[in-house]
């Protein structure tokens, strides 16, 4: 490979074509969506099978504020500080969602002087992706309510239909409707629901699935729904598999696009981390390390969400071992979990230290700094994390770009020569039963004192043992302000319990989700969402996009 260059330094960006040609990869080959996104066919991850992968590093976060921390932000500034520093590196990143897009949270490409561009276009419909996978999974759902319409030779029970139509969007009104009304020529009656694209099985699958072979079985085996005898019906009986795989055929390639200073960086795919695995796809992450020596990567939300399913769930399912992790905290996050206590928000950022620990990797603390941020409040936080034993560094990347992160990929690069651990350290056994995973988590990454299991997912969980399912990983669907069920438990919260409400089956996907805390798959939008004040320009430019 040649070295890698300087960065672009707030440059114009460049063709995606020289970005490419960085990578050594066959510019033959490659897709271009224009002038600064191609999409790169997943043969070249094929054409290096044998290739030595680089060191994955995994950006994560202490609990959250309602704003967020800042955490894709220092994703992409490490990312470039690696690549400053002459480290050939690059970053992964999840498609935005247009449903926080338009709602609270904006989007997720990055802020300030860290960020990957085209911001406005990755935001928006990008290469068509998020709705490639809503087609694919929407084609399953008329499928399945075409065979009750004519004549239904499985025998599958209308009342346990379990796959959801989705749309891309925040809508409320959506999670609980009936189908199939207005007589016999428009379908079979049928309570229903809408999901939000980013929570359905279909993303969560594109999101592991190894190549175009593992797309297929892995769709094969959704379960539709159940027979009324209790039996799965799954998408395979319906005769849908193959053309869901058409309508992802263009989706399975990763997205390459760069940061602002240059930095290559893949974009594909976009699974919630609080109702989903909420990482990017594990195709672009393998490919990313066959092409990088150092790939920073990030999953959604806290280390109780989004890491611990990276871990336990994308790890196993892609052979992944991460030498380093970055937890991101912020002065307003300790704060707002209560400020400088055990039971506050400095005792919130000791348990995601410990548990980052808890895998096998000594974490490093990126303080993300704010403009409002005093020198005093983050010193305090650093000698807080010294005594802790862990490297705690203030990351301005925001502000200065990949000069504001050189401290951070330093401290980075320390911890990942240390790093020795051939895969990370695993929870749980995936022959536990099922619900002690649930409680093995909750105990240890959330500090619960139990688990509790309403009939409905008592229920759930008979259906799931007795069809054989219950060997699965779990996926826990909670609220991810706090490190507990309930979003008003801030800080370290203690002796409390984790009901759980239901489980829901994605075997396709390879896990078994757990409905906690009442925890909603299809958000709803703000009293005011960002939509509203998002206008066109007469020259057609955009404004008040986050």
């Amino acid at each position: 490979m040649p070295d890698a260059p300087a960065p672009n330094n707030g440059l114009p960006p460049r063709r995606i074509s020289e970005v490419a040609a960085e990578l050594g990869l066959d510019l033959d080959q490659i897709l271009p969506h224009g002038h600064h996104i191609a999409k790169i066919p997943i043969t070249e991850l094929q054409r290096r099978s044998a290739a030595p992968d680089g060191r994955l590093i995994l950006v994560s976060a202490m609990t959250p504020t309602p704003q967020g921390e800042g955490k894709t932000t220092a994703t992409i500034g490490l990312g470039d500080a690696l690549r400053h520093l002459g480290k050939r590196s690059m970053i992964c990143l999840r498609e935005p969602s247009l449903g926080p897009y338009f709602g609270i949270k904006g989007g997720g490409t990055g802020a300030g002087r860290a960020q990957v561009v085209p911001a406005e276009d990755i935001n928006l419909h990008f290469v068509g992706d998020m709705y490639a996978v809503e087609k694919a999974n929407n084609l399953l759902a008329a499928m399945a309510d075409n065979h009750l319409q004519h004549g239904n030779e499985l025998g599958l029970d209308p009342r346990r239909i379990v796959l959801r139509r989705v749309i891309d969007l925040n809508e409320r009104s959506l999670r609980d409707i009936v189908v199939g009304l207005g007589g016999p020529l428009h379908g079979v009656p049928r309570r229903d629901g809408f999901n939000i694209t980013p929570a359905s099985e279909v993303m969560a699958i594109l999101c592991l699935a190894r190549d175009y072979a593992d797309l297929g079985e892995r769709m094969s085996r959704m379960v539709v729904g159940f027979t009324y005898k209790g039996e799965p019906v799954r998408a395979e009986a319906l005769q849908a598999v193959g053309a869901m795989q058409v309508l992802l055929r263009d989706a399975v390639h990763p997205n390459l696009v760069q940061s602002l200073e240059g930095t290559p960086a893949f974009v594909h795919g976009g699974p919630f981390a609080n109702i989903a695995q909420g990482t990017n796809t594990a195709i672009a992450t393998r490919l990313a390390l066959k092409l990088a020596d150092f790939v920073v990567t990030e999953a959604g939300f806290a280390t109780d969400l989004g890491a611990e399913k990276f871990f336990h769930i994308k790890c196993r399912a892609a052979g992944l071992n991460p030498a380093a992790a970055v937890i991101v905290a912020t002065a307003k996050a300790i704060a707002y979990h209560g400020g400088f206590r055990d039971n506050g928000g400095t005792g919130n950022l000791a348990k995601h230290i410990e548990n980052v620990r808890l895998f096998g990797i000594h974490p490093v603390v990126c303080i993300s700094r704010f403009p409002d941020d005093t020198p005093a409040q983050l010193r305090k936080i650093v000698r807080f994390c010294e005594a802790q034993g862990v490297e705690a560094v203030v990351g301005e990347h925001y502000d200065k770009g990949a000069p504001g992160a050189v401290a951070l990929a330093q401290a980075v690069l320390r911890a990942a020569a240390r790093h020795r651990r051939t895969e990370p350290r695993f929870l749980y056994p995936l022959d536990m039963p099922l619900e002690k995973k649930i409680e093995t988590i909750a105990r240890k990454l959330y500090g619960a004192d139990g688990v509790d299991l309403d009939r409905r997912a008592l229920e759930d969980l008979a259906l799931l043992t007795r069809q054989g399912l219950a060997k699965l990983p779990v996926c826990i669907a909670k609220t991810p302000l706090s490190l507990s069920d309930n979003p008003s438990l801030r800080g370290r919260p203690a002796g409390f319990r984790v009901t759980v409400n239901e489980l829901r089956i994605s075997a396709g996907a390879g896990f078994v989700v757990a409905i906690c805390g009442n925890i909603v798959t299809m958000p709803g939008l703000p009293k005011v969402p960002a939509a509203a004040k998002i206008r066109v320009l007469a020259s057609g430019r955009a404004t008040g996009l986050s």
